[in-house]
């Protein structure tokens, strides 16, 4: 039941992040380019997004707030260049798409990044000593 607790709330979050992303880039689409656009929308949601996962999603696991948010990092690396990457190139195909249309293969992409994020946020950020209800995560210096 942990592992379907943890699916359903990265899901639920993913959705308020992308759906928070999308609308986002779309209105910084109104004055900026697209690789900027998406670079300050990805940036806030995927700080918003790891809190929201370290404290609902993977709250039973001893990460600490940095290690999330340095793990994170790293994949925001990733989720960046995958969706900047999928906007510049539907620009290059479809030079005439409006900002709603980008928004869309934003999200698309969102999506399958997401799926990426949580299989490394569950196997190597948030890996380690599950706790227990009511206990206080353990720090590894005082193991």
């Amino acid at each position: 039941m942990g592992r379907l607790r943890e699916v359903g709330w990265f899901g639920a979050i993913g959705v308020v992040s992308t759906v928070g992303q999308a609308l986002l880039y779309w209105v910084l689409r109104l004055w900026w380019p697209p690789a900027a656009a998406n670079l300050v929308s990805l940036l806030v949601l995927t700080v918003l997004n790891t809190e929201a996962n370290r404290r609902l999603t993977f709250r039973h696991t001893a990460a600490d707030p940095v290690r999330a948010h340095l793990g994170a990092g790293g994949l925001f690396l990733l989720g960046y260049l995958a969706t900047s990457g999928a906007v510049l190139w539907f620009k290059h195909a479809q030079p005439a798409a409006s900002p709603a249309a980008e928004t869309a293969v934003l999200a698309a992409t969102s999506v399958a990044v997401t799926v990426v994020r949580f299989v490394v946020l569950r196997l190597a950020v948030f890996r380690g000593p599950r706790v227990r209800s009511g206990a206080p995560a353990r720090s590894p210096e005082g193991s």
